[in-house]
């Protein structure tokens, strides 16, 4: 049987071939759903999680690891891979959900997730996970082990980019100021981080917490670059990432607006969803929604 042409392959097939450079804006769009499904299945067989974090960030990753990153799936420890940081560890499903669809592991072991003697742990382990690359958990820590990753790469004068995502709940953390502060200061320009800002952490919204306003002017008061996009626009993360990459001697930070499980109407701003896994009935009308 002849190889489908490329125009007529789907966009499973052109994952599975390794050219994601070929996907078209709808592919890309079939592979956010796609990976939104796979959260919604996994979470529910797991009967524990976070949906609304992981449903949030979809499009963010899809851009990243569909048209940004350079990595090779079957060579996870690649020396000159660019490095991905998940720093809101709880958003795991997301993670190992994209990781399988670009072909770390299969696909069908993602409805072990939370079970024993599973490698795909209801938070991220980088020593059991082919293309994981921190162990992630206590929140606030995964840009100072970005800047660290990013300072590395320059000592080894590699030129890799390092991307790390982090909450906007998790900006709560001083963690994240003081890494924020030595990035500017060593001038990490091979930094970026994303804020997922869907306004909503465990106990409610953000700005009955801990007032994060003004956000952008914070991080750029801080010695960073500063864009800000829509979360879920596919064309305007890709511009995004593209303006940041010409960005010299200091990091970059975006501020995506998203909403909190995002996709799935009764779980989108819907702050039980933090960390409730739906049951069967809402995985059933959840599935109904993303076909």
């Amino acid at each position: 049987m002849s190889e489908p042409s490329s125009k007529s392959r789907t966009s499973a097939d052109k994952i599975k071939a390794g050219v994601f450079s070929s996907l078209s804006p709808e592919d890309m769009k079939t592979v956010a759903k796609r990976l939104r499904r796979h959260i919604i299945s996994m979470i529910g067989e797991a009967g524990s999680g976070h949906p609304g974090g992981s449903l949030s960030a979809v499009e963010i990753v899809t851009a990243l690891y569909f048209r940004v990153l350079r990595h090779k799936p079957l060579d996870p420890c690649w020396p000159d891979r660019d490095r991905f940081v998940l720093s809101k560890g709880h958003a795991a499903p997301l993670l190992y959900a994209t990781l399988a669809e670009c072909g770390y592991f299969p696909v069908e072991e993602l409805l072990t997730l939370r079970k024993l003697e599973s490698r795909l742990q209801g938070h991220t382990d980088c020593r059991l996970i082919p293309g994981v690359e921190m162990t992630a958990g206590a929140l606030g820590q995964g840009l100072s082990f970005a800047v660290g990753v990013a300072l590395a790469g320059r000592l080894d004068s590699k030129d890799y980019r390092v991307y790390v995502l982090v909450g906007d709940g998790e900006c709560d953390e001083g963690q994240v100021w003081e890494a924020a502060m030595a990035a500017a200061h060593f001038k990490t320009d091979n930094l970026v981080a994303i804020v997922d800002n869907n306004g909503l952490q465990l106990d409610g919204w953000n700005r009955d917490i801990m007032n994060l306003a003004p956000f952008v002017e914070k991080w750029r008061a801080f010695g960073w670059h500063t864009v800000s996009v829509d979360g879920h626009d596919l064309a305007g993360l890709d511009a995004a990432f593209e303006q940041v990459r010409s960005v010299k001697g200091q990091p970059s930070v975006i501020i995506a607006r998203t909403v909190k499980g995002k996709g799935v109407s009764f779980m989108e701003n819907q702050v039980d969803f933090h960390g409730k896994a739906p049951n069967a009935a809402e995985v059933a009308m959840a599935l109904k929604e993303l076909e």
